[in-house]
């Protein structure tokens, strides 16, 4: 397998990114219409952390590291490494060494489709990273790859550049494109959010703030006593 390295690709600005990190995941993927997520099976080692930077992506040989090693010269300030493999993958490809790097680099975080170990030491460290496994299993560093060029994680594609948003919940990808547009319509969101929480808080229910009474009525769905329900599911 040969490959490629790119060096300085373009980068979603920096604001842009800013401003991301102030939503969550779930919003920032709601403001873009439900599109950008990682799957569910990409987890965080830690808790209560939110991250936001540009990609650096690296393309490596399952059970290979090789390629990480080269993206570490590749990020900088404000980056977040994002690692695949050509085929399925759960050994632990990154660990504290590789973390200690990126973070004297100025690296905001890891998100890999593959495995990682050394857990406690990065949450010791506050290096946040998110993979699909927790694995002591080594690698060797035998086979070429790329960095920065286009991946996919579970049928997502990151781009170098793109904005990568991690929290307790999953990770997002942002077209660098289209950051500065999708923080705006975040901001409206949560604004829309604190509207209907101020109005459940004050008793309003959801069936009613969304008109969702009459959605009921239109499947068929209809309210009965317990003793209705008792009578009607007795008879023959």
């Amino acid at each position: 397998m040969s490959g490629v390295i790119v060096t300085n690709p373009p980068r979603a600005e920096r604001r842009d990114v800013d401003a991301l990190a102030g939503f969550g995941v779930a919003t920032v993927s709601e403001a873009m219409g439900r599109t950008g997520l990682l799957g569910p099976g990409i987890r965080p080692v830690q808790q209560g952390v939110r991250v936001a930077g540009t990609a650096v992506t690296v393309l490596s040989w399952p059970g290979d590291n090789l390629m990480i090693h080269a993206a570490v010269e590749q990020c900088g300030e404000g980056d977040i490494l994002v690692v695949t493999t050509t085929s399925p993958c759960t050994d632990g490809l990154f660990g504290e060494l590789f973390a200690t790097a990126l973070q004297q680099r100025g690296a905001r975080g890891v998100v890999l489709s593959t495995g990682i170990r050394d857990t406690q030491e990065l949450r010791d460290m506050g290096f946040a990273a998110w993979s699909r496994a927790v694995s002591s299993q080594g690698t060797v560093k035998a086979t070429g790859g790329s960095v920065n060029v286009p991946i996919a994680i579970d049928g997502q594609a990151v781009r170098p550049g793109d904005v990568i948003l991690a929290d307790d919940d999953g990770v997002v990808v942002v077209p660098r494109e289209s950051a500065r547009e999708t923080a705006a319509r975040a901001e409206a969101r949560e604004a829309k959010e604190a509207a209907t929480r101020a109005a459940f808080l004050s008793g309003q229910l959801g069936l009613d703030r969304y008109g969702l009474r009459e959605t009921l009525v239109r499947l068929g769905v209809t309210y009965k006593s317990y003793d209705e329900y008792v009578r009607g599911e007795a008879q023959p």
